[in-house]
């Protein structure tokens, strides 16, 4: 028995622990909304991501967003799933200075992957997080 402490000992949660989640209100599930986002909101793209998103003053902060994976350019849904997920993994946990900054404001973001390659996690991570910083940017 080393001089190893016990793991209740060495695991102390943080109070400034930040919530990485996605829960269900975070997500843009609302047919109007979405037609509304696609509609009025601006678009831009960093490979492989398209994005489209509509921000709105408001006295309540609201932050949604949607995932898309189209049929079009990966056939099977395991590979749509995988790159699904890849991306909600990302914005998942770099949407923190999105959730910061969008105080008074209502935000609605679709990411939609564009590419037909399915690329690494590390790629997708780096496209969303500048996706991010420049809906940062415009609020």
């Amino acid at each position: 028995m080393g001089g190893e402490p016990p793991l209740s000992a060495r695991y102390t949660p943080s109070s400034k622990m930040t919530n990485r989640s996605l829960p269900h209100n975070e997500r843009l599930r609302s047919l109007s909304a979405v037609r509304r986002l696609f509609a009025d909101g601006e678009s831009g793209f960093v490979y492989p991501l398209r994005y489209v998103v509509l921000t709105e003053e408001s006295a309540d902060t609201a932050v949604e967003v949607m995932f898309s994976v189209p049929k079009r350019m990966h056939k099977r849904a395991v590979k749509r799933n995988l790159l699904r997920r890849r991306t909600k993994e990302a914005y998942r946990l770099s949407k923190q200075p999105l959730h910061e900054a969008a105080a008074g404001h209502t935000v609605r973001l679709a990411l939609i992957y564009s590419s037909k390659q399915a690329h690494e996690y590390k790629t997708i991570e780096n496209a969303v997080a500048k996706i991010l910083s420049e809906v940062v940017a415009k609020l």
